[in-house]
């Protein structure tokens, strides 16, 4: 338990911190604060390990995951994403998703920005990327991974985000992305 006396934290003040549960992939504390209105509350933060999220692109195909997820309880549609190992590179990270997830290498990788999917509550960094000149291998997913490979047009994708069928916020980002600087971006 760290105590912190009345630390500022925006408009906030922290009182007392206590972690509550900790793995390898997650943390969860509560805060004891002072909120904005000067009332006494709590406020509760997940931190999840860092991530990234892969667009692979290529002829105008778009290369995404089809597996279910746990948290969602269903199938989604999404670009490679994992987390990162502690002071791994982010960018050592995506090849390493991409190859493991989709068996997927690239000759050009271009770092198109960093998200925050959620902030009130949790904080979950992701750095996304496109990959192009595609070249493909063998899978190599991990023992909780039955993932499927399933190829679209961006313009398949990008209907896909508008009507919902894919909602995973860094993928839609990135097909957004995509969709809008097409030109700028080597195929």
């Amino acid at each position: 338990m760290t105590i912190h006396n009345g630390t500022a934290h925006g408009p906030w003040k922290i009182l007392n911190t206590t972690e509550v549960y900790a793995d390898p992939w997650l943390k969860v504390r509560k805060d004891d604060v002072i909120r904005p209105d000067g009332n006494p509350g709590t406020h509760s933060v997940v931190t999840i390990k860092h991530g990234v999220c892969v667009l692979a692109y290529q002829d105008d195909t778009i290369y995404l995951t089809k597996e279910f997820h746990y948290a969602v309880g269903r199938v989604t549609l999404e670009a490679v994403s994992g987390g990162r190992e502690a002071d791994e590179p982010a960018i050592e990270c995506a090849k390493r998703e991409l190859a493991e997830e989709l068996g997927i290498s690239a000759a050009t990788w271009t770092e198109l920005t960093t998200v925050d999917p959620f902030t009130a509550s949790v904080v979950s960094p992701t750095t996304m990327f496109l990959a192009t000149g595609l070249t493909f291998h063998e899978t190599n997913p991990e023992g909780t991974e039955q993932i499927e490979c399933v190829s679209i047009t961006l313009a398949e994708a990008y209907s896909a985000v508008c009507d919902g069928s894919i909602s995973h916020t860094p993928t839609c980002i990135a097909i957004l992305r995509l969709w809008i600087n097409k030109p700028q971006f080597p195929a």
